[in-house]
């Protein structure tokens, strides 16, 4: 029994003894394991951009996506694969979908001076004859949403596409948001033909977004006050387009100014007198739809001699 109990106090004193090598050979400024801990990147620069997709109901719709580059060329090639089917289908969000066919490639991309060139192998042409239009829409209206953006050129295979082979519809060599997108036309004759285009609500579950529509009117007023009695229709059943802007709303005046729009209207734009609220989809939609036609970067809303909100276009 002793000899048991000495063999025991002769291993214990031997560890505890090599225990205090180890911390005598080991400085205490470094660490007692060689442990290699990997900590997870977080991307800070990822912003929202917009982007114009596809809906439930065939409209060319604007939406938003995440890029990870400001890089005005990065940011516009992730922003065409977003658009390709098969590309980033993990990006776009629920409701919505990609147009660009699939296996198209940008062969190359460019920009200088506020114009992006753009060049797309022969895939870019697989695609019916109702979408090859809105095709073009789509890619034109979300690289000019790019800050800085305000041209582009489409080529395919080198060659500037100016027809769009199924529709025959004829293309500008240089393309803008003056192409129009999700065109309607209601025209009584050839003479005052103006276009306009108007951002209307729709919805997916709980959420609203908004579809431009460029109409093409008999109408020689100025752009704002079309803008205003359109939405003020409230509803287009059978196109599935919403607005919120109350009925009787009068658009009193309006002028541009360094780069501001003023808005005065009569009352029947707020949704309660006391507070003298907006709804926001009702500020979103006439900011929107002025910005697509004036060379304005804020809309600034009064009643009478109240400024009430001021919003930016884009």
């Amino acid at each position: 029994m002793l000899k048991k109990i000495s063999i025991r106090k002769i291993v214990l004193s031997s560890l505890a003894l090599f225990a205090m090598f180890l911390i005598y050979i080991i400085p205490a400024n470094e660490g007692r394991l060689d442990i290699k801990e990997e900590l997870e990147y977080v991307n800070t620069n990822i912003e929202s951009s917009p982007i114009f997709l596809m809906d439930k109901n065939s409209y060319v719709a604007l939406t938003s996506v995440a890029v990870t580059d400001a890089n005005i060329e990065n940011k516009a090639r992730q922003l065409l694969k977003v658009l390709t089917i098969g590309g980033m289908d993990s990006k776009i969000p629920s409701g919505f979908s990609a147009i660009i066919p699939p296996n198209t490639e940008v062969l190359s991309l460019s920009y200088e001076d506020g114009l992006i060139k753009v060049n797309f192998s022969k895939d870019l042409l697989n695609v019916s004859e109702e979408l090859e239009e809105k095709l073009v829409e789509s890619i034109v209206y979300t690289l000019t949403s790019i800050d800085k953006v305000d041209k582009v050129i489409i080529y395919v295979d080198g060659d500037i596409l100016t027809k769009l082979p199924k529709t025959k519809i004829n293309l500008p060599s240089t393309l803008d948001k003056t192409f129009g997108i999700n065109k309607e036309f209601d025209l009584t004759s050839t003479k005052d033909i103006t276009d306009v285009t108007i951002y209307y609500i729709n919805q997916i579950s709980d959420n609203y977004y908004y579809v431009p529509v460029t109409k093409y009117v008999n109408d020689s007023r100025d752009k704002a006050s079309i803008i205003i009695d359109e939405l003020s229709k409230n509803f287009d059943f059978n196109k599935n387009l919403m607005s919120f802007l109350n009925e009787g709303t009068q658009l009193v005046s309006s002028e541009v100014k360094d780069g501001q729009m003023f808005l005065n209207f009569n009352e029947d734009i707020l949704n309660d007198d006391v507070s003298g609220d907006i709804s926001k989809e009702t500020l979103d939609t006439i900011s929107l739809s002025m910005g697509a036609n004036y060379e304005v970067k804020e809309v600034v809303f009064y009643v009478g001699d109240r400024e009430l909100y001021k919003v930016e276009t884009g």
